[in-house]
């Protein structure tokens, strides 16, 4: 039952709107079906950091220090405006909603895995779930499996956010929009960026 719990809470932590859904939808109607699931892949791997760390306590080092917290808040903050402005500022002469090859995918997994390496609150949350269900007498074996499954659910959500998205009936609804879409992709995660540091 403890297992079903974290598969509930993880899929609930995924599926919330949030910044990674605006970067992975971004790169997906930008540059295609490949990018947008090899920044929900790469996304994965970094939610996955923090939660065997969560798992093994050390991402309580996070929270009990205020500095290190506030400069991943910070680093955070700069990631997600330099991602919003990046894209408010790009030229739009043509659609890109289609041409898979416009974005390198290298580009693609460091902005995925950074949005989610660069979240304190990522470590907050897998810290609040796995205090509740982990102790010392928990097998490491199992400690692996639950962070294994924040992985697999999060890889999973956002890949399929990427394929759903990239299928040609909405890339043909979405590409009249594109440049609107993209504009506002940028402005909610520069709003996000706000919200990091002011909350």
């Amino acid at each position: 039952m403890t297992w079903f719990a974290v598969i509930g809470l993880c899929l609930m932590g995924a599926m919330s709107p949030g910044p990674s859904l605006a970067l992975v939808l971004k790169h997906t109607l930008h540059a295609g079906r490949r990018q947008g699931m090899v920044a929900g892949f790469a996304h994965g791997l970094g939610v996955g950091m923090y939660a065997l760390a969560a798992v093994l306590g050390i991402a309580a080092i996070i929270t009990t220090s205020p500095t290190l917290f506030t400069l991943i808040q910070w680093a955070g903050a700069a990631f997600l405006a330099y991602l919003g402005l990046k894209g408010l500022l790009a030229k739009h002469a043509t659609p890109t909603a289609i041409a898979p090859a416009a974005t390198n995918s290298s580009h693609a997994a460091r902005d995925g895995f950074l949005m989610a390496c660069l979240n304190p609150y990522t470590a907050i949350f897998f810290i609040a779930l796995f205090s509740q269900l982990v102790d010392i007498h928990t097998p490491f074996s199992v400690k692996l499996l639950y962070a294994a499954t924040a992985v697999i659910i999060d890889m999973g959500w956002y890949m399929s956010v990427a394929w759903f998205f990239s299928q040609p009936v909405w890339l043909r609804r979405l590409e009249r929009y594109s440049v609107w879409i993209e504009r506002l992709f940028s402005l909610v995660l520069i709003g996000f960026a706000v919200k990091l540091v002011w909350h």
